[in-house]
């Protein structure tokens, strides 16, 4: 996968998506009426990757750092929200390599008992994000376990970019895709992909606008890093290999309120029957609040991205 100066471009990410398949699902799209969303006469495509192994997107670049990059003795270890330490975790369990999470105070019960139940050694530490890095680098440091980044890492972006070569095929007459922003790997894998070839807009909280801020400044920066999403799309700023890629493939960004995001997930679950978690909802909420407001004709695709929630409860003692 090493294409000089480590490029992320359609290449390298069908090497990759050749390298990570025999791993990771392919998820299936669902088309729907915008009708029944108030967008009559749009056909919305929503990608399910809350249907991945280990409940979210992140699954495909824990697969493609550990099956690239030669994973030392002590294993691997990572700093996450949930999401990524559920994937990495999972990964590690099926590859047979050690395993250690930091996760922040903020991440749901829901995530953390994923990472428990992968079979990984896990830490909470701090309250967000930033916190759980700090302590996962002075791991790696101690121990010479190898770090699997969240977002800023090559493996990492080429392996959230295999979201868009499945679309491409699944849906190939698209016009524009609504993907989530928290440190931006997946909306810079995505627009790698597509390369210009349709409009890709990152979606992120209002309470996070760590890449509105960087496209307002000119590079990465810090940002408020909070709201209803905080345990998938609050990382203190975005990546800085993800930035050039986004800065040249998708500089439109869209903000959403947490109101937005909650009406998002109970609309997709009361439609669809599709359990959304904040972060994997968020998208999907910029085209149900108007904050994206689609052309006429414009065939617009969305990313679902993560399902690891609790907001379902099922009886069991029955």
């Amino acid at each position: 996968m090493g294409a000089p100066g480590n490029a992320v471009n359609p290449q390298t990410i069908a090497q990759c998506e050749k390298l990570i398949r025999p791993h990771i699902r392919r998820t299936p799209v669902v088309e729907v009426d915008g009708g029944e969303f108030d967008l009559p006469g749009h056909s919305l495509t929503l990608k399910l990757e809350l249907l991945q192994h280990s409940g979210s997107f992140k699954a495909r670049g824990a697969f493609a750092n550990l099956l690239s990059r030669e994973v030392p003795e002590a294993g691997v270890v990572a700093a996450s929200g949930g999401n990524h330490g559920a994937a990495v975790a999972y990964a590690a369990m099926k590859l047979g390599k050690p395993a250690k999470i930091f996760v922040p105070g903020v991440s749901s019960p829901a995530k953390i008992a994923r990472i428990r139940d992968y079979g990984a050694d896990l830490v909470i530490e701090g309250d967000r994000y930033a916190d759980a890095l700090a302590a996962s680098e002075i791991w790696a440091q101690q121990t010479g376990a190898m770090p699997v980044p969240a977002f800023d890492q090559h493996e990492t972006i080429l392996g959230q970019a295999t979201v868009g070569l499945e679309l491409a095929e699944q849906a190939p007459d698209i016009d524009t895709l609504l993907v989530p922003v928290g440190g931006g790997g997946l909306l810079a894998g995505i627009a790698a992909w597509y390369a210009g070839r349709i409009k890709v807009i990152g979606v992120e909280p209002i309470a996070s606008p760590t890449l509105s801020k960087a496209l307002e400044a000119g590079h990465p920066v810090d940002a408020e890093a909070g709201g209803l999403a905080a345990d998938s799309l609050a990382p203190r700023r975005v990546g800085e290999r993800v930035f050039p890629i986004v800065q040249k493939y998708a500089r439109q960004t869209v903000l959403v309120s947490d109101d937005a995001i909650a009406e998002a997930q109970a609309t997709l679950w009361r439609a669809l029957r599709i359990v959304a978690e904040p972060g994997g909802a968020a998208a999907f909420s910029a085209i149900l609040s108007g904050r994206y407001r689609p052309q006429a004709g414009e065939r617009v695709a969305v990313v679902v991205s993560g399902g690891n929630t609790a907001a379902v409860n099922f009886d069991l003692t029955r």
